[in-house]
């Protein structure tokens, strides 16, 4: 039995048909691990020791009745837990790099999905940058007269924020539209992170394939097909998930990044590709493993705790 402390956003809350840290809970108690959930801003430092105000959970695939929550305890998160999950939802702001420091003064003792520093180190929209011939043409910068230079060579694209999350922010602009640089500047008023512009990608009206991947290997994928005339296929603005089959350049996508997420220990990640151009890497919460589970029958959590259960054995 391990001892498991879920580090995420309440769990009350969740939509059980959709939410992949439900099935991964779900998985966990069903092989018989002990469960705990903690909100991320009850971290506490103190020499040396890292604590959380947590509460035992049960939990069940019960629309409304999903989760059975204890009396809050004071857990060390070194001495008393084997494995945290750090599920929690982006933004990818401050306080969450902070959790992953926090977070990182416990871990690999106690074995933290995803590692923390690798968390920290691999920012979604920035770390897809590093694998050249992946993406379509991108620019990542604060600076108008890069990104209105970008916008004239590359005529139809897509801006969002570097660090948003869920299609939060995403905003198509057709070649010759006016509209970017008071876009920029509204983004400006509420943030000093840079933006991210990139060509658009027609074959989105198809979908938005995301692929999960499990130590580095393959599980599977779903698509996740957008509104009519919408640019955001986002399940959580409108998008609709669909089976799919994995293409070649999908493997060769795949095979390219997996040892690198495999070396850097990021056990759980969802990666985006549209058309034949991969666009994101999740690596803080990823979603789509319920789909997955649904469509095709393979079960990304079991698979999970699989690999977590050979690393504490190890």
């Amino acid at each position: 039995m391990l001892r498991v402390a879920i580090q995420m956003d309440p769990i009350e809350a969740v939509n059980i048909d959709g939410d992949t840290t439900f099935l991964l809970a779900l998985s966990a108690q069903d092989r018989g691990h002990r469960l705990w959930v903690y909100d991320f801003r009850t971290l506490a430092l103190e020499d040396g020791r890292l604590f959380c105000r947590a509460r035992p959970a049960q939990v069940r695939r019960v629309k409304g009745d999903h989760v059975t929550l204890g009396d809050e305890v004071k857990l060390d998160l070194g001495r008393d837990v084997d494995v945290i999950l750090m599920r929690q939802d982006p933004p990818f702001d401050m306080a969450y790099v902070t959790a992953t420091y926090l977070l990182e003064t416990v871990h690999p003792k106690t074995l933290v999905v995803n590692d923390p520093a690798e968390v920290r180190s691999a920012p979604e929209k920035l770390f897809a940058t590093r694998f050249a011939g992946l993406q379509p043409p991108t620019l990542i910068s604060s600076d108008v007269v890069a990104l209105m230079d970008f916008h004239e060579r590359h005529g139809d694209v897509v801006l969002k924020p570097l660090h948003g999350a869920a299609g939060s922010g995403v905003v198509r602009l057709k070649a010759g539209d006016p509209n970017l640089e008071a876009l920029v500047e509204i983004h400006a008023t509420g943030s000093r992170d840079p933006l991210v512009i990139q060509k658009f990608i027609p074959a989105v009206s198809a979908g938005d394939k995301r692929i999960i991947l499990v130590d580095g290997e393959v599980a599977g994928a779903i698509n996740r097909v957008p509104p009519k005339d919408a640019v955001r296929s986002n399940l959580r603005v409108g998008g609709v998930a669909r089976p799919v089959e994995l293409t070649a350049r999908d493997r060769e996508i795949c095979a390219v990044l997996g040892p690198e997420l495999k070396r850097r220990g990021l056990l759980f990640v969802g990666i985006d590709v549209i058309g034949d151009y991969l666009t994101e890497i999740n690596v803080t919460s990823p979603t789509g493993a319920v789909q997955l589970k649904e469509f095709t029958g393979v079960d990304a959590g079991d698979m999970l705790w699989d690999v977590i259960e050979a690393k504490r054995r190890a």
